[in-house]
């Protein structure tokens, strides 16, 4: 299976989401997307299950030198979350990354104020949480990101991704009360392997997606 954009993931998991819904699994539901790339797939999601779309600000934590290889991430003011084992691989420490969650926490912010205008963040408690990401690799944000929902007491926490590897959707089920995948590929090296169009998108494609052009 393959996608020819996010758009299309995003249509392919709401149907998915929407058979949930309509045997009345998803009550109340609020969608979260992790920008960038998230928002567009939650778009389409939000807009199937006439829920309301906000964002979840995470940043991951890279090896340094390597940035993209996460080690960690982080989600709002939460503190840092790291993959203890890949520290200890790479002779890392917390102490070590404290610049570079420094810098990722100010691009977090960045992003949270010009996303979401001053609005402030949702209420969570006591509604079905649908975190949306275009896909999961190592975890490292969505895991972050479902411990920060977790911690504001919603009804039900759901993670839907379009594709992902299936060792880390196997470890985030421990996370989240439920998982919701497309496509597992045994083969999987990277999300964008599975796109035909894996541009990022902008920060004005984000917003017309959240606010409207």
């Amino acid at each position: 299976m393959r996608f020819r954009n996010r758009t299309e993931a995003g249509r392919e998991l709401a149907a998915l989401l929407r058979g949930e819904q309509d045997k009345g699994g998803l009550p109340d539901p609020l969608v979260l997307a992790l920008p960038r790339g998230g928002v567009a797939v939650a778009a389409e999601v939000a807009r199937e299950l006439a829920a309301p779309l906000d964002v979840l600000l995470v940043r991951k934590i890279g090896a340094p030198h390597h940035q993209e290889f996460g080690v960690g991430a982080i989600a709002g003011d939460d503190p840092p979350l790291y993959d203890l084992e890949s520290l200890a691989l790479l002779g890392l420490s917390e102490e070590s990354l404290a610049p570079a969650v420094e810098r990722e926490r100010k691009e977090l912010h960045r992003r949270e104020q010009r996303y979401r205008r001053d609005r402030p963040p949702p209420a969570l408690e006591g509604r079905t949480v649908i975190v949306v990401d275009d896909g999961l690799a190592t975890g490292a944000t969505a895991r972050a990101a479902l411990r920060h929902v977790r911690r504001r007491a919603p009804a039900r926490l759901v993670l839907a991704v379009p594709v992902g590897a299936p060792e880390s959707l196997a470890v985030l089920s421990g996370e989240a009360d439920d998982v919701v995948c497309l496509y597992a590929p045994h083969s999987f090296s990277a999300v964008g392997q599975w796109y035909d169009d894996f541009g990022q998108l902008t920060d004005d494609e984000v917003l017309a997606a959240l606010h409207g052009p």
